[in-house]
């Protein structure tokens, strides 16, 4: 039996991976996105939402049209992150489902906004989940876009795989923290995404370090990062170094993540401009 490798347009091997549909999907009538940004972390507590936030908010505020496809179906949470409390989503004439618009005009889909309350479960199995993935994306009158942020679920499972293989994803962003565990994790997602052929961006580093607000140190909180050398080694690039700190969860819980400057992500933030340009 042939060894599977991932990547079903050339792979022989017969498995369940198989009964994906894997044919790129297409968007909705009247909509279009000129770049699909994919933000993935391999394990969850990272600040991987958090990231694709403000990276949506910076574009957003640069004068882009931007849009995030909350991925993340069975821990949503992007719409609270933004203020988003209105929970109906109502449908076009054409029947696709119409996005929550943020305060800065951030198009938004989530399964959260498909809830009577924020804390009520969502208990489906992978292919349920996997289905409600590709309906956001292609039943959503997500207009014209620059830039539409798919917000993954953390690890390289099922619905990761389904979102690489089912949405044409032309750049993956890859967040990670500094502890060592969790860089040979990264190491795992930067090869899935070599795996499937998705063209890698590069990696932030999210909670990087605190800066001590006496003197200015930069102190390493979780250790000294070794993401650079991750970076070299999977040949790829670090685009930010982000700073933690306790006033964002504060605007996060708030729903102000749109209010929140973080001058060290300009790197990222200019690198996705160069895509559209």
């Amino acid at each position: 039996m042939s060894e599977c490798t991932h990547n079903c347009d050339t792979c022989s091997a017969n498995c369940a991976s198989k009964s994906v549909n894997i044919e790129k999907l297409k968007l909705g009538i009247g909509s279009a996105v000129k770049k699909i940004i994919g933000v993935s972390s391999g394990k969850g507590g990272v600040g991987k939402s958090f990231v694709t936030s403000l990276l949506a908010s910076g574009l957003q505020k640069k004068g882009y049209s931007v849009g995030i496809l909350d991925a993340d179906i069975l821990g949503p949470s992007i719409p609270k992150a933004f203020g988003i409390k209105e929970k109906n989503v109502v449908a076009t004439a054409d029947g696709l489902m119409i996005p929550k618009v943020s305060k800065t005009g951030v198009k938004i889909m989530s399964s959260n906004l498909l809830l009577n309350e924020d804390t009520d479960p969502i208990i489906y199995r992978g292919t349920l989940v996997a289905g409600l993935l590709q309906q956001f994306y292609q039943e959503t009158d997500w207009g014209v876009l620059d830039y539409l942020f798919i917000d993954m679920p953390p690890g390289t499972g099922d619905v990761a795989l389904t979102t690489y293989q089912s949405i044409p994803i032309d750049k993956v962003i890859i967040v990670s923290s500094p502890q060592s565990l969790v860089s040979m994790i990264v190491g795992k997602s930067i090869n899935m995404a070599k795996k499937m052929n998705i063209s890698m961006m590069g990696l932030i580093e999210n909670m990087s370090y605190v800066v001590c607000p006496k003197c200015n140190e930069k102190i390493e909180i979780f250790g000294k990062s070794d993401i650079d050398k991750v970076a070299n080694e999977n040949g790829t690039t670090v685009l930010s170094k982000l700073p933690m700190r306790v006033e964002y969860a504060k605007m996060i819980d708030e729903g102000n993540v749109e209010d929140i400057e973080i001058e060290e992500l300009g790197k990222a933030v200019d690198s996705l401009v160069e895509l559209v340009k």
